[in-house]
């Protein structure tokens, strides 16, 4: 019995050490792009679906098998394919614009979706960043596609048969499409948009396929005519048919799209130009590699090194690029805020509501360059739109709240960012900050409320108010933080110095807790600290009341002092998953999310509170902060379909992973500082835009051994418990020595705890 148990566990050991990754060659084969597309709409393990892109391109593509204009286009329990869609939806939430569809088939020709859908399993479809290939049974067609930033080539592997077509689907809400049978080519235009764009919004497309058309027809409105060649209505299409003479015999075709023109459009296949299939397949994996290998990882599992590449891959597809080339090789673009051809870049597809927290900081760090292209993108966004976009896609769109737009421009300068115009944007910060823009989430709803009360009141008739007020004073932290290295007037700067302090009007002694407050300076009653959304935002004041990013200090010390803090933290994660949900009037996602985690009230998969675990770290407990921030990495994120513990939005639930599995994490954007969480790896580093690195070494780290024993920052002992951005790019060795029992001296003194306002010199 000894014997084999010695053996069984000579075994363990020997799996446990095969299953280590210590060397990471191409990054992307580690991908999972259907991470977190088992999701529906009660329920996000994710909400995303495999993305078929370059890194920030202007399109994605993606199997579609939702129907026509439903948010969730691809669900991971689906078993039809209805098309292969190109794609600029940012969330099922948000839904899409611009978007038309490609469909190969054989038989009955159909342009009716639900009948021209084909069964498919995930054991016969690969799904990779730069390439995805499926067999659609019903047709014995495998389907294979592979992107770049504007275009796409498309190769159909057919059955012998004479029926055999690919049909084009321009979507409803208008289109437009022709047949030119002499090029081999198909033009059209979709203007299907889920708002935030202008009267004149299109998305124009061009294929061009590499052989004749045996037959052709166009729809309308579903009603096929053959041989006609030209259609506009509210839903049209086009249908090619194709004589395929023997089995596994290919159609290939090149499809490009632009904003701006059909002429463009043309312009747009240049990034496909002459190269064949295998070659811009492999021009797409360099590129992935490229950009995902600035981060390498190593001493991790497998599942470790699968989640974190996954989650880095959906860190660099948000924002997308909204910018093309013209004849000149010019950067413009097609304004979504006024409607014209404009010089220049621009961005879109992102909520700063999520993104300020983690995506926008890691760009910063990682892909400053490219984040130098999104700020000149935002001050053109300005000047065309006159006020800077809260959430974009394309254009401005009314959801969300806070002005943290602020966050994303402060934190880029502050970290070093430059080349583009500052001043423009420092005014467009100032004029958001103070007014109530043309809606609702632009500028500040309740300005005027805010910058005479210091805080919007919970009696105005304007909703989620005491969330606004706490983001509105973290927004002032970063205008103060951005007016100092402008070098702007005293007063100004002691002007938002001031309103950054605007937090403590909603503090509420009597519950410990952040609380709405009616205007005549009495808090709002009843309260009921888990009452989901009515004061606050998709949480409750036990998720909001740690929205201090800009002063833990001064938050621990209305708490009752660093103890009585670390106690409330720790709440969190005691009480039991209780809630109100009645002012949504259902149990939203969200809350189910929370409810199912088994973590009490700390509700990861919304981004409220997902630097909390954090803020242990500001009141001597950085222990706890290492044991919560572990917990979490390894219990709510896989790399499977429901990898995901709520909406992963724009790569910012992803960017949380990727800045923790590090062993840092940026809890106040617009500063020069990360708080020290716990690394993940035995070892990792960051490559920096100017060739030098950033090096993360925990040799003898592993499941158990979450806690720091000691730390060195460039070989000198290191007891802080962050570190400095402005260090960290001048090239870095972080290590770490860990262990599995906590060390309660390490970065107990209040001189080891990281940035707050209070505290400010």
């Amino acid at each position: 019995m000894r014997s084999l148990l010695t053996l069984s566990f000579a075994l363990s050991l020997l799996f446990g050490q095969a299953q280590e990754v210590t060397h990471v060659a191409n990054p992307l084969d580690y991908v999972n792009t259907l991470m977190g597309t088992q999701s529906v709409h009660l329920l996000s393990n994710g909400n995303t679906y495999p993305a078929i892109a370059r890194p920030w391109g202007m399109n994605f593509w993606s199997a579609q098998t939702g129907k026509m204009g439903d948010g969730w286009m691809y669900t991971y329990t689906a078993d039809k394919i209805r098309g292969f869609k190109q794609t600029h939806q940012p969330s099922p939430w948000m839904n899409d614009y611009g978007q038309f569809s490609i469909m190969p088939a054989t038989g009955k020709r159909t342009f009716d979706e639900n009948e021209r859908a084909s069964w498919f399993s995930h054991k016969a479809e690969v799904a990779q960043p730069h390439y995805y290939s499926v067999y659609l049974a019903d047709h014995d067609v495998t389907a294979e596609i592979t992107p770049t930033e504007r275009a796409a080539r498309f190769r159909f592997t057919f059955p012998k048969t004479d029926s055999a077509y690919v049909v084009i689907d321009a979507f409803d809400k208008g289109s437009y499409v022709k047949v030119i049978p002499g090029e081999n080519k198909i033009i059209g235009y979709t203007t299907r948009n889920s708002g935030g764009v202008p009267e004149n919004f299109r998305n124009y497309f061009v294929m061009v396929f590499d052989r004749p058309f045996a037959n052709v027809g166009t729809f309308a409105d579903s009603v096929l005519a053959d041989g006609r060649l030209e259609i506009q209505a509210n839903h049209v299409g086009a249908i090619v048919g194709f004589s395929i003479s023997h089995r596994g015999e290919q159609v290939q075709a090149k499809v490009a799209s632009s904003f701006i023109s059909h002429e463009q459009a043309e312009l747009n296949l240049r990034e496909i130009g002459d190269k064949d299939f295998e070659s811009l397949k492999q021009e797409g994996a360099d590129q992935w590699n490229l950009e995902l290998g600035k981060v390498k990882v190593e001493g991790g599992t497998i599942d470790q090194v699968r989640t974190f590449y996954s989650c880095l891959y959906r860190t660099i597809l948000f924002p997308r690029m909204f910018y093309e080339y013209d004849a000149n090789g010019k950067v413009v673009h097609y304004s979504p805020y006024n409607g014209q051809v404009l010089p220049g870049y621009l961005f879109t597809d992102t909520g700063f509501w999520d993104t300020f927290r983690a995506l926008f900081p890691f760009l910063n760090l990682v892909y400053p360059e490219v984040n130098q292209q999104m700020q000149e993108g935002l001050a053109n966004a300005y000047k065309e739109g006159g006020w800077l976009p809260e959430w974009a896609s394309p254009g401005y769109r009314n959801i969300m709240v806070g002005n943290n737009s602020a966050s994303v421009v402060a934190d880029a300068y502050i970290k070093g960012l430059r080349g583009y115009d500052i001043e423009k944007l420092y005014e467009a910060l100032l004029k958001g900050a103070n007014n109530a823009g043309p809606i609702t989430a632009v500028g500040r709803a309740g300005a005027e409320y805010y910058t005479t009360l210091g805080y919007v009141p919970y009696d105005v008739k304007i909703n989620e108010n005491a969330a606004r007020t706490l983001e509105y004073a973290y927004d002032d932290f970063a205008i103060y933080q951005l007016a100092k290295a402008l070098g702007r007037p005293a007063d100004e700067i002691a002007l938002y110095r001031e309103r950054s302090f605007n937090y403590k009007k909603l503090f509420d002694k009597e519950t410990g807790l952040m609380r709405g407050k009616n205007k005549d300076g009495n808090f709002q009653s009843p309260f009921n600290p888990f009452k989901w959304g009515d004061a606050f935002t998709e949480g409750n004041s036990w998720h909001y009341s740690w929205s201090v990013f800009q002063d833990v200090e001064g938050l621990a010390q209305l708490m009752g002092g660093h103890d009585a803090f670390v106690q409330k933290l720790d709440s969190v994660f005691s009480l039991p998953p209780i809630f109100d949900h009645s002012y949504y009037r259902f149990t939203i996602h969200e809350i189910r999310e929370m409810q199912i985690a088994n973590m009490g009230q700390y509700a990861h998969g919304n981004q409220p509170i997902q630097h909390m675990t954090y803020l242990y770290n500001y009141a001597g407990a950085p222990w706890k902060a290492q044991h919560w921030v572990r917990e979490t990495m390894d219990r709510m994120y896989l790399p499977t379909p429901d990898g995901y513990c709520g909406d992963e939005d724009n790569g910012q639930t992803s960017a949380w992973y990727v800045f923790s599995a590090l062993g840092f994490y940026p809890v106040t954007p617009a500063t020069d500082e990360y708080v020290l969480g716990t690394p993940l790896f035995k070892k990792a580093t960051i490559q920096l835009a100017d060739g030098k690195t950033i090096e993360i070494q925990a040799p003898n780290n592993g499941k158990e051994n979450r806690y720091i024993q000691s730390a060195k920052f460039n070989g000198q002992d290191y007891n802080k418990n962050y570190v400095k951005h402005s260090e960290l790019v001048n090239g870095a060795v972080l290590r770490f020595d860990m262990t599995d029992t906590p060390n309660k001296n390490r970065g107990t003194k209040p001189t080891d705890f990281p940035f707050s306002l209070s505290l400010e010199e």
